[in-house]
């Protein structure tokens, strides 16, 4: 319990108010303000899925760009890390490089580093990862029998990154009420945002 002095009935009455405020500003647009509105965060939207979509074609990862969600990684990638990858299928994977790869019966990809390559002559590699602040490599973490991963389980290889920057997605993950609440006044900015 948090306790506090008086004056909580004046924060709840000014926040009904910003409320009654945003829904009175969409009362007095007329018909033509709001589908303009609409359009326009529509837009918007559609433009951040064609450019992720782009992204995508570019880098051959199905996800170009990533969160690191542990210190398995650090100190070469911390915690909120954003990480850019490409995955081309003809670049071969070598001992040292960092990869995201994902476990058949895990959601979310793992960011390690490839510890150990096999290459067989038939062109088949299997590799072995293990993140750097890790005692010992990553097979526990791989399903049930299987000991090495193979080219199919990489998602992508990180090529830059910028520092905690990811943090925000960590906190809305772990904040789901902040996430909605963020998005809730995005969305009423761009729907109330009027042209000059």
């Amino acid at each position: 319990m948090v306790c506090g002095g008086g004056g909580g009935g004046r924060e709840e009455a000014a926040a009904k108010a910003a409320a009654m405020d945003i829904f009175g500003d969409l009362r007095r647009m007329n018909k033509r303000q709001l589908y303009y509105q609409v359009l326009n965060f529509a837009m918007i939207v559609s433009s951040a899925l064609m450019i992720w979509k782009g992204l995508i074609v570019i880098t051959g990862s199905e996800s170009p760009i990533v969160v690191v969600l542990s210190g398995s990684m650090e100190p070469a990638f911390h915690r909120g890390d954003l990480l850019f990858l490409t995955n081309f299928r003809d670049d071969p994977i070598r001992a040292g490089e960092i990869v995201v790869f994902k476990v058949e019966g895990r959601d979310i990809p793992i960011v390690h580093r490839v510890i150990k390559v096999h290459e067989k002559e038939n062109g088949n590699i299997k590799f072995l990862t293990k993140g750097d602040n890790n005692e010992v490599d990553d097979r526990g973490l791989y399903k049930e029998g299987q000991n090495w991963l193979e080219k199919k389980d990489v998602v992508g290889r990180a090529r830059g990154f910028l520092p905690y920057v990811g943090m925000v997605t960590i906190i809305m993950n772990d904040y789901p009420k902040f996430k909605y609440a963020l998005l809730a006044v995005m969305g009423a900015y761009v729907l109330l945002k009027r042209e000059s």
